[in-house]
């Protein structure tokens, strides 16, 4: 690699778009190479999404150098690709804080930057999100231009898809950058990505329309009526011979593919098709990780890094470490579904996300992919399960809001047992807001038909991956984005009772009822507040729904002092569960209650442990808080 002296010559001069635009067009190329180097050197120390944002390097710069963005909107969808973006609009100096607690956010962020215009973590967004902008600056008689940058995995979302119908139906002024590099996390799939596919020529046929179009459009008398003559015989031509049409069918004007790492010609095509009327969807080509080699040939591994290696790209040494809860699921699933062939697993884009790969790989038919797809996944394993099948959902907590009707409509109504496996549950770190698992505890348990359980380490949870596949009822199993706490798994996979907590400490002063995450920081401070001579017991829920009602109420003896702990938020969580349970049972005014858990606020991103801090469920933070509540005048 050049020297940093030399490699950030141009990308050192730009403090805004207006730095940019004053750059002549010959010379972006050796910008992009600027910002390619300084996106990898920062991944490289804060981990972060390298491939997707190393594939729009390109465009990110043209739609720069061409909009105005202070007045003009985008859309980055999904926004983890906003890297580049973040760099050219006034960032730079404070990229190197990337994803860390106070520092710059991975996705786009409205508080952030006036250069952001929606915060967008999860796909599909931003084509309703840009139609709605669209609409309302039509309403009020403005004037700028509205951009979604969308790429191609995210068409596989149904909110995208509605919004392509209603983009040609309401027929507003708009651009649709469909950035297409086959690639959402893990390889696309589906219908929609093989149609992509197949869009490769054409191209004439698209420069032709556009540049006529332009040209009549400066015919005042007989211009209009040429242009509609001539989109006629387009249509009739195009139907025959180019598979862009779906688009056309849709109302949009399709323009491409181009390629999408050809600044000159983005910027010429993006120029021209700025002055077009009505939506129009500009289908460019990108390569996911482009210009650095790891990240070219394991795109899907290099989605989200941690910090990494450069020369190499091998992640930094860190020594022997226990399994993650993600791989601890995907073996243990594995082992099931050898023993039982009617276990089958299904992801919405995210087999290697959710520790699937392995179970994709020896169990090929009994894998699906169904692409950014969560309310189709939830349906879809309904049926199979109405039809004797043992369907295993493996999804993120966040991403698992989206298909919520589904759970409930689909599964609890007809209480069908399908297995909902909810990775990331609590806080996620460095990714932030959009990704915080902080709200499924809250709106799952209250379900009809539904079992929640949070293991207290990954021996536990292999066990509850058992009990959740041979139970005839939906059931959830929530764990989070973390490693074990290093207990031993190996050996035959046992089973949980049902609803059955377990007692891991005696005391008679309080009593800490603890799940999921939580269990293993009660026992610590139990263990520390001991050597202060408070005898504190611990009880390990494990179930959230139902809730273990005499193991629970056998600990509210009158006086008695309660601590409840989760890591999950506070309204309508495991806290709310068991003080409607004391109150259900008559004995809420006799016991003192304090429940621990994630605040009625934003929980911004950074390092878990800072969160925890955050959030007041770190060690210290609790202790004090027990402390308190133990020091409390009896009522």
């Amino acid at each position: 690699m050049e020297s940093a002296s030399l490699a950030n010559q141009l990308l050192d001069g730009i403090n805004s778009p207006e730095d940019l635009k004053k750059l002549d067009v010959d010379s972006l190329d050796v910008l992009a190479a600027e910002i390619r180097q300084r996106i990898i050197e920062t991944v490289s120390h804060t981990g972060g999404h390298l491939a997707s944002n190393l594939g729009v390097v390109e465009l990110a710069i043209a739609l720069n150098y061409i909009f105005d963005f202070k007045r003009d909107r985008i859309i980055w969808d999904v926004g983890h690709q906003c890297y580049t973006h973040k760099l050219l609009t006034g960032r730079r100096d404070r990229f190197h804080s990337l994803r860390t607690y106070s520092g710059i956010s991975g996705f786009p962020k409205p508080e952030e930057s006036e250069y952001d215009h929606f915060a967008t973590g999860h796909a599909g967004t931003a084509i309703p999100a840009a139609i709605g902008m669209a609409v309302t600056r039509d309403f009020l008689e403005e004037d700028y231009s509205v951009v979604a940058v969308v790429g191609d995995g995210s068409l596989t979302s149904g909110i995208a898809l509605e919004g392509l119908n209603e983009a040609g139906q309401l027929d507003r002024n708009m651009m649709i950058i469909l950035n297409n590099n086959d690639m959402s996390i893990s390889p696309n799939v589906g219908a929609i990505s093989g149609y992509l596919n197949k869009i490769m020529h054409g191209r004439a046929l698209n420069r032709l329309r556009m540049g006529t179009e332009l040209l009549l459009k400066q015919i005042p008398t007989v211009g209009p009526a040429l242009i509609k003559t001539a989109r006629t015989v387009e249509h009739a031509i195009k139907r025959v011979f180019i598979p862009g049409t779906l688009f056309e069918e849709l109302g949009l004007k399709y323009i491409g593919p181009i390629d999408g790492h050809n600044i000159a010609k983005l910027i010429e095509t993006i120029s021209k098709v700025k002055e077009l009327d009505g939506p129009v969807l500009v289908h460019v080509n990108t390569v996911k990780g482009k210009g650095y080699k790891p990240a070219e040939e394991r795109p899907a591994y290099w989605h989200g890094s941690a910090a990494f290696n450069i020369s190499n790209g091998k992640p930094l040494p860190s020594g022997p470490k226990p399994p993650t809860y993600t791989e601890v699921f995907g073996k243990t699933l594995c082992s099931l579904a050898a023993l039982d062939k009617r276990i089958v697993a299904i992801t919405a884009a995210m087999t290697g996300g959710t520790g699937l790969s392995e179970f994709a790989e020896r169990f090929p038919k009994r894998h699906f992919d169904v692409g950014i797809a969560e309310q189709f996944a939830v349906a879809f394993a309904a049926g199979m399960a109405r039809s004797g099948w043992r369907p295993v959902i493996a999804v993120y907590s966040t991403f698992l809001m989206r298909a919520y009707d589904q759970v409930f409509h689909d599964v609890c109504l007809q209480d069908l047992p399908v297995v909902f496996c909810v990775d990331r549950g609590g806080l996620v770190g460095e990714d932030g807001p959009t990704h915080h698992g902080a709200y499924d505890l809250s709106f799952l348990r209250h379900l009809p038909n539904i079992v929640v359980m949070a293991p207290k380490d990954e021996a536990e949870l292999r066990k509850m991956i058992r009990t959740a596949v041979t139970h005839d009822h939906p059931v959830v199993v929530r764990y989070p984005r973390d490693r074990g706490v290093g207990v031993n798994i190996k050996g035959r996979i046992g089973r949980i009772k049902l609803g059955a907590g377990e007692q891991l400490r005696e005391g008679g002063d309080a009593t800490i009822i603890a799940i999921g995450s939580m269990v293993h920081p009660a026992l610590r401070l139990a263990d520390e507040l001991a050597e202060r001579d408070w005898r504190l017991g611990v009880i390990n829920a494990r179930f959230v729904k139902p809730l273990d009602s005499e193991l629970i109420l056998d600990a509210a003896t009158p006086g008695a002092r309660i601590i409840t702990i989760e890591e999950n938020i506070l309204q309508g969580g495991f806290g709310s569960a068991v003080m409607e349970l004391l109150e259900e049972a008559g004995v809420s005014n006799q016991v003192s209650l304090l429940r621990l858990g994630l605040p009625d606020k934003i929980v911004p991103h950074g390092a878990r442990s800072e969160l925890l801090k955050f959030c007041g469920l770190d060690h210290e933070s609790m202790k004090k808080r027990i402390l308190g509540f133990l020091k409390r005048k009896e009522h």
